[in-house]
């Protein structure tokens, strides 16, 4: 390819993300659902393909996973975690059963086999964080009695995707069973090391990346070493992933505050070329044909939420329209279902990727309208909360 219709395409491509980010931001809900959408008239397969090389967008995918998980990390502190583990940890289990089961289920229902049956559990069971963060935000929630529940479950999902992500790689790396079983041990030791390193030494680590840095030598360092532990961790089947989120908790205080600013911007970049990618990387003609089970799994994904929403909120003497609102607002999957089923890849099952694909489109649209469309419920249950109290009293 010349470097004029290289650079004419890639340009392109990135300013027509622009517009869709702006479009999303105007009507009030995420833009991945528009990236995917991107992805697939553009691929193989789409409206108006593209010769644009695949080692671009690929690496830059790789790129914007590790970013995403990275600055995923900065929001926590090890003593977050802990504390939040030690509080939430009865209602994390539950909501991983819960919502976990109905992706592994169909998967096995359709004969994809135990491998595919593993990765459905993952992309069905964690809601996305930067959606929720983003809808909480908007709709003017952060100050509600509910959402440390919800950031609390969040947090907790997110520990969880740090111990499933590398169990995932290592079964998907290894060819045999005691193969799989080594392949898992060798990354949980990994996994258990860098977490006792992040709760213990996290200090010393940022002291080591803080060092005489201005903000250029900040960005520098901290994306440099971020690339650094992922790529260490990709090579003993850790996850490049897991590896950025681990560091992101690891540097703690002035660092973090200091490099979220200087590294939002990468990750929206690159982000969005990682939901471009997986775009890309997917046949639209295959969407028809799986659009039953991931209807089936968005309806159930949807009740499994809110039941899961209602029980932590109902847990902390939340009322009843907090309970809901709870519910409503973890609804949405994002940007870990999509990593899930990057990792997965076809070479585990040829559908998995189109499932995926059609479930965290309609997840990502439907998870911002639901706060919204529930709210009546919520009032509702409100005022008819308030009428037991008053009738209760008058008795």
């Amino acid at each position: 390819m010349h470097t004029a219709q290289l650079l004419v395409e890639l340009g392109a491509v990135l300013f027509g993300l622009g517009v869709l980010a702006r479009l999303a931001g105007r009507f009030g809900f995420s833009p991945i659902p528009l990236y995917l959408l991107a992805g697939l008239a553009f691929g193989s397969g789409g409206l108006v393909p593209l010769e644009a090389p695949d080692g671009f967008f690929a690496a830059g995918s790789e790129i914007g996973v590790v970013l995403l998980l990275l600055l995923l990390g900065l929001e926590y502190s090890a003593a977050d975690l802990v504390g939040q583990l030690r509080q939430q940890a009865p209602i994390g289990v539950l909501d991983l059963v819960l919502n976990g089961v109905p992706g592994a289920v169909v998967a096995l229902a359709l004969g994809w086999g135990p491998v595919s049956a593993l990765a459905m559990a993952g992309v069905t069971a964690v809601s996305s964080s930067g959606i929720i963060a983003k809808v909480l935000t908007d709709l003017g929630r952060l100050g509600n009695r509910e959402t440390p529940t919800v950031l609390g479950i969040l947090v907790l999902e997110d520990l969880a995707m740090a111990v499933y992500l590398p169990v995932l790689t290592a079964v998907l790396a290894a060819s045999g069973g005691a193969g799989a079983l080594q392949s898992v041990g060798i990354a949980l030791l990994v996994l258990a090391v860098v977490l006792v390193v992040a709760l213990r030494y996290g200090h010393q680590v940022t002291r080591l990346v803080a060092a005489d840095a201005g903000p250029e030598v900040l960005l520098l360092r901290v994306l440099g070493l971020a690339l650094l532990v992922a790529g260490a961790a990709e090579g003993v089947h850790v996850s490049a992933a897991v590896g950025a989120f681990l560091l992101g908790i690891a540097l703690s205080g002035e660092v973090a505050h200091l490099a979220r600013p200087l590294l939002e911007p990468l990750r929206d970049l690159f982000a969005a070329v990682f939901f471009v990618f997986f775009g890309l990387s997917t046949d639209p003609s295959q969407l028809p044909s799986v659009l039953l089970p991931a209807m089936v799994l968005v309806v159930v994904g949807v009740l499994t939420k809110m039941a899961t929403g209602i029980l932590a909120a109902r847990r902390a003497g939340i009322g009843p329209g907090g309970q809901i609102r709870a519910g409503a607002v973890l609804a949405p999957r994002g940007e870990f279902s999509i990593v899930i089923a990057g990792l997965a890849g076809s070479g585990v099952h040829p559908r998995l990727a189109p499932t995926v694909a059609a479930y965290v489109l309609t997840m990502a649209v439907l998870g911002p309208l639901m706060p919204r469309l529930t709210d009546p419920l919520a009032r509702r249950a409100v005022t008819r909360a308030a009428a037991r109290r008053a009738a209760t009293g008058t008795a």
